[in-house]
């Protein structure tokens, strides 16, 4: 063990040197940059490494003119521990930052995407849910139908002008008329044996029940045979379920009505619907004017052709195929990925349709994507598009109006089908 002792003058004497060989002779004084006891005070240089280790070259501590060599916490040399890393000398020593791997990253990438995708969808799913109206129009009734196998639709389109301006109404040809009358209306059924999508005729001649007028006068009405239009006009979507499951014994699971503002802003939203007109067309009280071809038909004209029938041979059948048409290439184009998976296409498309869609109080979002695919595969070719079998068009009913009569043996064969979700015969 060494001891240091200054000497008079500077220096320092380091005893045992003599042993070493040394004589103890002074060593020259350190420059003033480098000596930490100051300007003209010498300091002599260890003449022994006082550790194992390999001299260090920075200064003190562990330096020249510092104490012995303190390692500073850190481990012998060549003994530093796993994990750690090198630092300034005489540092204490960090533990090294574990490096997250690029799995790890992707992973939590992944993780983040799928959970904002689910508060989109969740968040989208209320919002669409809670625009939908809701009316109880499926009331039980003494004698009401029992449940068949399957669901059946009764889909309606209504002429109510809700939602239109003055203008708009002229601009569409859609008169000013108050309250609503059915201006289409069908049955779909979904089974395990094919859909059907049938249309029944507005000017169909049935027993309307005995019920409460709703239209305006609220008085009873006893049960009589009239159009079918008339019990949607004087008792609404309630009424007109109750007709049409008395006049066909099927019972009605869910219902869908829409108005005029409802189908214009549908076909506007996904950007107009592609159709090929078989022949020029022009008619004045419905505003349709269209060359033959195939084009794209805007919300206006689309509204046009599937309300005209002055230019069809059969009238009202006629408009009915068309809107069968019509119905099947709409639901093509609003199914697409392209408008589905578009959000400046799909949020129009559902506030459009959501808007004035009337729906029974059991009906939700998952039912009516259930309907419209189904309604999508059926005018795909994937089902039957019928029309109530009918006996004679042009009824003439005790008033001299015209009204279609149903074929009774034929059309019980239809709805018996739809029944009990056999095969529905093939009908003319």
């Amino acid at each position: 063990m060494n001891t240091w002792q200054e000497r008079p003058g500077g220096g320092a004497y380091g005893q045992g040197d003599a042993a070493r060989g040394r004589g103890g002779a002074a060593e020259p004084p350190l420059p003033p940059e480098l000596n930490p006891r100051g300007t003209g005070v010498p300091l002599s240089r260890p003449t022994q490494q006082t550790t194992d280790r390999p001299p260090q070259q920075g200064g003190a501590p562990g330096g020249f003119g510092g104490p012995p060599p303190h390692d500073g916490g850190r481990q012998p040399y060549g003994q530093q521990p796993y994990g750690s890393e090198p630092g300034p000398a005489g540092a204490p020593q960090q533990p090294a930052r574990p490096r997250r791997s690029r799995k790890k990253i992707i992973g939590f990438s992944a993780l983040g995407l799928v959970l904002a995708l689910l508060v989109t969808v969740v968040g989208t799913y209320f919002w669409a849910d809670g625009k939908l109206r809701h009316e109880n129009v499926l009331a039980d009734y003494p004698g009401r139908p029992a449940a068949g196998k399957g669901t059946n639709w009764l889909i309606v389109g209504s002429d109510s002008r809700e939602g239109l301006t003055d203008a708009e109404e002229d601009s569409l040809h859609t008169g000013s008329a108050d309250g609503k009358r059915s201006d289409s209306m069908m049955i779909l059924h979904i089974g395990d044996n094919g859909n059907t999508l049938m249309s029944i005729p507005r000017d169909s001649w049935v027993q309307i029940p005995a019920h409460q007028d709703t239209s305006g006068s609220g008085k009873s009405i006893a049960a009589a045979t009239r159009k079918i239009n008339a019990s949607f006009a004087s008792g609404g979507g309630r009424l007109l379920v109750q007709t049409v499951e008395t006049n066909t014994g099927l019972r009605i699971d869910h219902y869908a009505e829409i108005g005029f503002a409802g189908f214009v802003g549908l076909v506007d939203a996904v950007g107009g619907v592609e159709m090929t007109i078989d022949q020029p067309v022009k008619d004045k009280d419905s505003g349709l004017d269209l060359q033959a071809g195939t084009q794209t038909l805007s919300g206006k004209q689309a509204l046009a052709f599937v309300r005209q029938r002055h230019q069809m041979a059969d009238q009202d059948l006629g408009r009915m195929r068309n809107q069968q048409k019509f119905l099947g290439a709409l639901a093509k184009q609003a199914a697409s990925p392209a408008t589905l998976l578009n959000p400046f296409t799909f949020y129009p498309l559902a506030s459009a349709g959501l808007d004035t869609l009337i729906v029974d109080e059991d009906a939700g979002l998952t039912d009516l994507g259930s309907m419209f695919l189904a309604m999508k595969g059926v005018t795909g070719g994937d089902g039957k598009t019928i029309t109530v079998p009918i006996g004679n068009p042009d009824y003439r009913t005790p008033t001299g109006e015209s009204a279609v009569k149903w074929d009774p043996a034929k059309s019980k064969a239809v709805f018996d089908a739809m029944k009990n979700d056999t095969a529905v015969p093939d009908v003319k």
